[in-house]
């Protein structure tokens, strides 16, 4: 007795797929749903940010007093190194080159955390990215977060320190906040390019410390680039200060330090910090989202 042949005798299993509705399990969604689903984790990110902070000194007994603790003792070198035997301090006094450079090292290091927590949001989480299924954008946004909150509560000693040298809160402090808004922007575009750069690359979390110690160098963060480099071709200083970690900083500065000149923002600071912000952010979550489904694999 021979069945009925069966409606779906002779389709591939492609044209099955398609005829029942399935579809590739990982499969990279479309962009607009990508951030459907990565709002939809809001909560998730919040929350595995705030672990990792609460988790990352757990084991010093200090706790999280080396958030503020590492800033300030790098501050203190480069003060004894480049403000006291080197003489970059020139053209500002005590009271000015103190909060200057301590904001410079808070500032930067916000983004150097996030770009070295991006480089293994992914590589250093297989676990979890094999295990659940989930927008993987989460994680580098989720460290980039955890650096801002650690940001925020060393601000706290930043303001202490820019009181003690006479820079008091004023009309200037409120700037603070979408200077802090476009940095984070800036870093989270960081480090999902990162994170995607460092899942396939692991080496790369070895060779990012020369990079961004260059960046820093590069960038004003124990001097004024104005000042130091008022004898040498215009061009130098101009790319010096229009990349975005010195921008970040010298409008921070700006917004603290009573002591720094406007004249030493770059032209078009706000437009060249938006544009920044919005060009890497955006940037960096489509070049991420791009290889959604290969995360975790291989």
């Amino acid at each position: 007795m021979n069945a009925s042949p069966s409606p779906d005798d002779g389709l591939s299993p492609a044209e099955l797929a398609a005829k029942y509705g399935l579809s590739v399990s990982g499969a990279r969604p479309g962009l607009l749903e990508y951030v459907r689903q990565l709002w939809g984790r809001r909560h998730f990110i919040l929350a595995f940010s705030q672990a990792k902070l609460t988790a990352q000194y757990s084991q010093a007994k200090l706790g999280q007093v080396w958030q503020v603790a590492t800033p300030l003792l790098n501050a203190l070198v480069y003060y004894l190194i480049f403000g006291l035997i080197l003489g970059a301090n020139r053209g500002m006094d005590k009271e000015v080159y103190i909060p200057f450079l301590v904001t410079g090292v808070f500032v930067f290091t916000f983004t150097q955390s996030s770009v070295m927590a991006g480089v293994r949001a992914i590589s250093g989480n297989l676990g979890l990215v094999r295990a659940l299924h989930f927008p993987r954008a989460s994680l580098p946004v989720s460290f980039a977060l955890q650096q801002l909150q650690q940001l925020l509560f060393s601000m706290i000693v930043l303001f202490i320190v820019a009181c003690a040298f006479g820079s008091y809160p004023g009309l200037r402090w409120l700037l603070i906040i979408p200077t802090l808004v476009l940095q984070f922007l800036f870093n989270v575009g960081l480090a999902l390019i990162m994170a995607r750069a460092g899942s396939k690359t692991p080496d790369l979390a070895q060779l990012m410390p020369f990079v961004m110690r260059t960046w820093m160098y590069a960038s004003g963060v124990m001097f004024a680039i104005p000042i130091m480099l008022k004898d040498k071709p215009q061009w130098i200083a101009d790319v010096l200060q229009w990349n975005p970690a010195a921008i970040y900083m010298d409008l921070m500065r700006y917004a603290l330090v009573d002591g720094y000149p406007k004249e030493w923002l770059p032209p078009h600071v706000w437009a060249v910090a938006l544009g920044w912000a919005v060009l890497v952010a955006a940037g960096g979550f489509i070049y991420f989202w791009k290889s959604e489904e290969r995360y975790g694999r291989g």
